[in-house]
C-alpha cells in the first residue's frame, strides 16, 4: 500500500466517526511494517472526552494491538495536522513520522481553535521532517461533508 491508501484508511476512519456524531473529522491509523496496527477516529462527544482525538485513539489502538507502549518503526496517517496535545503524544510514543492532511488553518476554517494553540505553543519549526503534508484536497473534503452536517463544535 501506498502513503496514499493509508490516507484514505484515515480519511475513512474520520467518516464513521463524523457520520456517528462521534466528534470532529479526525481520523487516524497507524502503520508498522507495511501493515496497519491502530485506528482511530475522534470520539471527544461520543465519550465526553477532551482527549480522545484521532491520533490518540490510534495511539492507545497500536500500543494494546502490539502489546507495547513504545511505537518506534511506526508511522501515523492523520486527516488534520496534530493539535500539541496529539503532537506530543505522537513524540511520548515514539513514532517515526506523521503525514497528514489538512493544515491547521483549514481546522479553523471548520471551527477548531487549534490556531490558538498553535499561537501559543509554536515550536513545530523544530521537528524537523517529522510531519509531512499529503493528500490535502481529498481532505479537504472530508472537512467539507463534516461542515454540510452542521455538526457540535467544541
Amino acid at each position: 500500500m501506498t502513503h496514499h491508501d493509508f490516507m484514505q484508511l484515515a480519511i475513512k476512519e474520520a467518516r464513521k466517526g463524523i457520520h456517528n456524531n462521534h466528534g470532529g473529522p479526525f481520523g487516524s491509523v497507524i502503520v508498522k511494517d507495511g501493515k496497519v496496527v491502530g485506528r482511530g477516529h475522534n470520539c471527544v462527544l461520543k465519550n465526553h472526552d477532551a482527549t480522545h482525538h484521532g491520533e490518540i485513539g490510534a495511539i492507545r489502538d497500536a500500543g494494546k494491538n502490539l502489546g507495547t507502549h513504545d511505537l518506534t518503526g511506526c508511522t501515523l496517517y492523520t486527516t488534520g495536522e496534530p493539535c500539541h496535545m496529539c503532537l506530543c503524544a505522537c513524540l511520548w510514543a515514539n513514532l517515526d513520522k506523521v503525514y497528514y492532511g489538512c493544515t491547521i488553518q483549514d481546522n479553523g476554517l471548520i471551527g477548531f481553535r487549534d490556531d490558538k494553540f498553535n499561537e501559543i505553543f509554536g515550536g513545530r519549526d523544530k521537528l524537523g521532517d517529522f510531519l509531512e503534508q499529503i493528500d490535502r484536497d481529498a481532505c479537504l473534503e472530508l472537512f467539507e461533508e463534516y461542515n454540510a452536517l452542521q455538526r457540535e463544535r467544541y
